[in-house]
């Protein structure tokens, strides 16, 4: 991996660190591409019962740094096109990897959870965050929507309702809310070790039945996931360039 994503194999379990803890891991693309590289890594290591994700330093993660992601509007371009075999480009595909794999991911959360951050969490299959964690759907302060499989996630963890009031108004919400919306699956005080306790308590079950239910309830679950990536990108692509591009007027 890149110098900011660190992954760390203990015995039955993978941990994902996001490690740019100086922009409150803030996602550059080269991090998105680790990302995808990182999850395609744990999923060839068999003996892996549950994946921990988590961030370094202060924050969970702020989101994609949109400055250091338009520097090259190329960049953007060549991973905004979508992969024809997954139906994600890369910035879906740095979230989605994770509901790909068979073993259940767990993110812990503390301080800011924003944004693409925010959708990174969604991928996972839970959520333990601190009572002080914030989260909002940033996109909306830069004049964007989420298009890293949030409209997937977020349309099978809360209503319509909650789902557009986040991403049209932006507001960060703490924990509590988080917590009683459904976007947190727990709160607790050391999510790092809730985690890895929901992990041990995960991994005395059969595997193959783990895995047999994570594949059953995101099958039957998921509404159409890969029709609602195409609308992403085709809501954001006039909004993205509209940012990269420099304007004649």
């Amino acid at each position: 991996m890149g110098d900011h994503i660190d992954v760390r194999f203990d015995s039955e379990r993978a941990y994902i660190a996001l490690n740019r803890p100086s922009k409150h891991n803030g996602l550059t693309l080269e991090m998105l591409r680790d990302l995808v590289a990182a999850a395609r890594e744990v999923a060839r290591h068999k003996d892996i019962r549950a994946v921990v994700v988590t961030g370094n330093g202060p924050s969970f993660c702020s989101g994609l740094d949109i400055a250091a992601a338009t520097r090259n509007p190329l960049a953007i371009v060549t991973e905004f096109l979508p992969r024809p075999l997954r139906g994600t480009n890369t910035f879906q595909e740095a979230c989605w990897a994770w509901r790909r794999l068979d073993v259940p991911v767990i993110a812990a959360v503390h301080g800011r959870c924003y944004g693409g951050g925010l959708q990174l969490a969604l991928a996972a299959d839970f959520r333990i965050a601190t009572p002080d964690a914030e989260f909002t759907v940033m996109e909306g302060v830069h004049g964007l929507i989420p298009d890293m499989s949030g409209t997937a996630t977020l349309s099978q963890l809360i209503g319509i309702d909650q789902a557009m009031l986040l991403t049209m108004t932006a507001d960060p919400v703490d924990a509590a809310y988080a917590h009683r919306v459904g976007l947190v699956t727990e709160l607790a005080d050391d999510p790092l070790a809730a985690a890895e306790a929901l992990a041990d308590r995960i991994a005395a079950r059969d595997q193959r039945a783990v895995a047999a239910a994570k594949r059953l309830f995101d099958r039957s679950w998921q509404r159409n996931s890969r029709a609602a990536f195409a609308a992403e990108r085709a809501a954001q692509l006039p909004l993205l360039l509209r940012k990269a591009l420099p304007r004649s007027d």
